[in-house]
């Protein structure tokens, strides 16, 4: 069931929004060659509370920690920890949240841990971009299958796979609800977007391959090819006019 948001509940949301996206620029800042996966999340994690918020990913579903934090062929759901010691060149994924008086915000941005190569470079760059093509057509009127689609479109004209496996969602009580969202689809095919709908829009793209796996600790999902992988993700609210980003600094 798609929950539509009233105003104070948005007003709510753009709070969680700020929070989530404060921390995941803190979270950013620290990383660094030598920097434990471990040692960012906490980052995070006090940065949050420190908000008077709640890590809305901590214990969710049995997740261990703050942050989802993966690096270079790890797609999503990274598990922090600290022998994982970032490396000159990584690329590294943040995906976070907050909880905010009872609603969430979600983000993520993938960071480059030093000087990093041209091609990871213009993955994480093809990928914010797709984004900002999909947060074009999150206009109220239009559907989930316009996001996709011009998702879709841009990146793999660009020659990159799209994961299918996990998608975009909506945000709001919950940090999952209805609809889904995915970066791939048909202009014109899909739910309705309708003013008060909040929405996470998150393309998550390979440099090789489509395909992906879960590791062993059924959490962290991979590139099957062991290739780059990006992530970029905005909560947004559909309004009468463009959408507005919610996880904005």
């Amino acid at each position: 069931m798609i929950v539509l948001k009233t105003r104070r509940e948005l007003d709510l949301m753009r709070e969680a929004g700020r929070i989530s996206a404060a921390a995941l620029k803190v979270a950013g800042e620290a990383v660094a060659p030598g920097v434990s996966t471990w040692a960012i999340d906490r980052i995070a994690h006090d940065y949050i509370v420190s908000q008077g918020a709640k890590p809305a990913f901590l214990n969710y579903n049995g997740f261990p920690a703050t942050a989802c934090i993966s690096v270079n062929n790890e797609v999503i759901h990274g598990i922090p920890d600290k022998k994982h010691i970032l490396r000159e060149g990584d690329i590294v994924s943040i995906d976070l949240g907050a909880v905010y008086n009872g609603f969430c915000g979600d983000n993520a941005y993938t960071f480059f841990c030093g000087k990093v190569s041209p091609e990871a470079e213009r993955l994480c760059n093809t990928t914010k971009e797709a984004l900002y093509v999909g947060l074009k057509q999150a206009v109220a009127g239009g559907r989930v299958g316009d996001i996709g689609a011009a998702i879709c479109e841009y990146c793999v004209s660009r020659g990159y796979g799209v994961v299918r496996d996990y998608t975009g969602h909506g945000v709001g009580a919950h940090l999952h609800e209805d609809p889904s969202v995915p970066n791939y689809g048909k202009p014109g095919k899909g739910v309705r977007l309708i003013p008060g709908m909040t929405i996470a829009i998150e393309p998550m793209i390979n440099e090789g391959v489509e395909d992906v796996k879960v590791l062993r600790n059924n959490w962290t999902v991979v590139t099957a090819d062991g290739k780059l992988s990006a992530h970029y993700e905005h909560t947004v609210a559909i309004t009468e006019g463009e959408c507005v980003i919610l996880t904005q600094c």
